[in-house]
């Protein structure tokens, strides 16, 4: 596993603040989108609601955003069944985050992905109104001083460190990113590209075999993350990300902020976004 900050992260108490939210878009019957926020430890978890802040003391933090694909229905029931997993298989893992054992997050990751992989083409073979059905999955695991991330598809995490500037972490798993990340074309040509929403890797969807992306980033106070499906990219331009990331005001839900925005701009998908910003933990009162 790969960390895309070298240094050592600031031992400083930090809680970390999200909002997040799904819409169906303008065009599509059905919303195939699903996001995921909770926390857990070594015994349960807890799911978050929608927005809120919470310290990141003794309990690991888990994003998601995960879009469906398949006919019928099968696609929201394949991004249901991915989040579900998650849930499951996370926190019997705890205890490496506890011990620091940094080296154990990409195959704890990689079986995550490999389970899911295997539950969807297992019902996808079973199941004719299955057929075909498979999801990305775009995955942040926060603990004191890292944020793991564990990727497949075209939903995208990206980082907006404190000191400026956004950087997309993920890969799109497309010819399109592929000739995006060579230089090849640039983010106008990439949007109006004809292959532009061919995947060459999913979770299911009659993949044999999978490679997803992994990495780390240390973080600190004032650090952003944005996690979103690609319905939110094809409203917004990744200027247009930073400049309501960083500009909304205090207090306000900028998950709620991009998606409305990237509606009305778009809205021809599903459109999905989850900001989580690090802060610096509160004193304690006195007693």
């Amino acid at each position: 596993m790969t960390a895309d900050r070298k240094e050592t992260p600031l031992a400083v108490p930090t809680e970390l603040r999200w909002s997040g939210l799904t819409h169906i878009g303008r065009v599509r019957p059905n919303n195939e989108d699903t996001f995921l926020a909770l926390n857990f430890d070594g015994h349960e978890v807890r799911f978050l609601g929608k927005t809120g802040q919470a310290s990141l003391a003794g309990v690991d933090f888990v994003f998601a955003v995960s879009d469906g694909m398949g006919g019928a229905k099968s696609g929201e029931f394949a991004s249901r069944i991915t989040v579900d997993r998650i849930t499951k298989l996370l926190p019997r893992n705890f205890r490496l985050s506890a011990a620091g054992i940094a080296s154990g997050f990409e195959d704890v990751l990689s079986e995550l992905f490999s389970a899911i992989h295997r539950d969807l083409i297992h019902m996808g073979f079973s199941y004719e109104e299955c057929a075909g059905m498979g999801a990305t999955l775009s995955l942040a695991w926060f603990t004191p001083a890292w944020m793991y991330f564990a990727h497949i598809g075209d939903s995208r995490i990206y980082y907006l460190p404190r000191g400026g500037g956004l950087t997309q972490l993920t890969h799109d798993h497309s010819h399109v990113g592929w000739l995006r990340r060579k230089g090849q074309i640039n983010e106008r040509e990439a949007r109006t590209h004809p292959r532009r929403n061919a995947l060459n890797q999913a979770l299911g969807a009659g993949h044999q075999f999978l490679e997803p992306h992994f990495g780390a980033v240390g973080h600190q106070p004032g650090d952003r993350f944005l996690l979103c499906s690609d319905g939110l990219i094809d409203g917004l331009w990744d200027r247009h990300l930073e400049e309501i990331v960083r500009t909304a005001p205090a207090g306000a839900s900028i998950a709620q902020l991009l998606v409305h925005e990237a509606v009305q701009n778009s809205g021809k998908d599903n459109t999905t976004a989850v900001v989580v910003e690090v802060a610096e933990a509160a004193p304690a009162p006195a007693a």
